[in-house]
């Protein structure tokens, strides 16, 4: 009898009886999405560095977290949920999170203060060479062309019924910009963080197969052909000031986003001022695999079935691509418009980079133009707008956050 009462114990605690008895089918969804992400990481190698955390950590809630009775899971939405009802007060601290949450509840607390995507910023800046923005100010033009997405979805999520807060933050999937959808999401619509971050990263990896379709679509293979001149070298001089006016500049114009723009801009510094070698080479590498371990894993520990399968997730998945496709369009246009104006010094396609996934954007452009002409080399070219880009999806996110917060 006792070993009965034991095994049945043993079935009741495990997570086969929610599976099977409690109707945890949809976990069982959530398991297969985790698979399938695994897969894209692994064998397809689309953004494996986040994309294999994420999925691994969507894997861990979904076979741990069953409802709010789960207290051995290792995420619990409802205490995320709490922490900003005024009705639990015991739980408007991170000291309580800490306290009654598990492993990826504690981990998840740095993507909730935005210390993650900041210090994910900080490594993009000090693995960015500003050079082709420098050497080529109207790159700037394409960066911000190239945000059209992220207001077209913002005015699509309105209209389908999603509030301000939420249209804002699924409008920043069309920056291409992870951390940056992450950073205004956990601000302004947290409960949405996992759909936006899977589509975020989804279409960042996508973008070899995406963006070639738009490029066909709108450039003419004599557009294609045109081949650039080559770029003047900048001074070290314009290299260091550069980095401390734009940090001046566009946390003056808008203070929300000192996090992010700060951390660019301060990598970036550390990087071309020659005296911070260690420090560039420690934010490079160590600093940035530690905070990708953590984000890919904290992120993906927000899908638990209970909030994501939902139609306000296919929603999101659709308004995402849409945000992404007209960044995409947003950048070609202008891209073709300056060429006309410069007499067809300027190649349009690399308009299209100008969404702020580095450096894979400047890749495309990259080899959609060598197709047309093997003898063209667009990847410096394409820098420019793809680093503005980074900049513009910040400032965008930012103009966002001061309209809603």
């Amino acid at each position: 009898m006792d070993i009965l009462e034991t095994l049945e114990n043993l079935w009741n605690d495990s997570g086969f009886q929610s599976f099977f008895v409690n109707g945890g089918w949809k976990n069982l969804v959530m398991i297969v999405v985790a698979c399938v992400l695994l897969y894209l990481g692994i064998v397809k190698k689309f953004e494996p560095l986040l994309l294999v955390g994420i999925a691994f950590g969507c894997l861990l809630v979904n076979l741990s977290y069953f409802g709010p009775e789960s207290t051995d899971a290792l995420y619990h939405p409802d205490l995320w949920t709490n922490f900003l009802d005024p009705e639990h007060a015991d739980y408007h601290s991170y000291g309580a999170i800490m306290a009654h949450g598990g492993l990826l509840d504690i981990l998840y607390i740095g993507v909730k203060a935005g210390i993650y995507p900041s210090l994910i910023f900080l490594g993009v800046g000090a693995m960015t060479d500003f050079g082709p923005l420098i050497a080529n100010p109207k790159s700037l033009l394409l960066g911000a062309a190239a945000q059209m997405g992220v207001f077209a979805a913002y005015f699509g999520a309105v209209c389908l019924g999603f509030t301000g807060n939420e249209a804002a933050s699924i409008g920043i999937i069309g920056g291409a910009d992870g951390p940056t959808a992450i950073f205004l999401t956990t601000r302004l619509a947290p409960h949405l963080l996992g759909p936006i971050a899977i589509a975020a990263y989804s279409y960042m990896a996508l973008i070899p197969l995406i963006q070639p379709f738009f490029m066909n679509l709108l450039v003419t293979e004599k557009e294609k052909k045109i081949k650039m001149e080559q770029a003047r070298n900048v001074s070290k001089t314009e290299k260091i000031i550069f980095p401390i006016i734009v940090a001046m500049f566009v946390i003056l114009l808008l203070p929300s986003t000192a996090p992010l723009v700060g951390c660019l801009m301060l990598g970036n510094l550390w990087r071309e001022c020659g005296v911070t070698e260690r420090l560039s080479d420690t934010v490079q590498n160590a600093l940035m695999n530690i905070v990708t371990v953590f984000l890919g894993i904290s992120v993906g520990a927000t899908t638990a079935a209970s909030q994501f399968i939902s139609w306000e997730t296919i929603k999101i998945i659709v308004l995402g691509l849409a945000a992404f496709s007209f960044s995409t369009i947003g950048g070609l246009l202008v891209g073709k418009l300056m060429c006309k104006l410069s007499g067809g010094k300027i190649n349009p396609l690399i308009g299209s980079a100008g969404v702020s996934a580095v450096p894979m954007a400047a890749r495309v452009s990259q080899m959609e133009g060598q197709k047309a002409n093997p003898s063209n080399f667009l990847l410096m070219h394409a820098m420019g707008p793809n680093v503005a880009g980074v900049i513009g999806s910040a400032i965008a996110a930012g103009f966002l956050l001061a309209v809603y917060k």
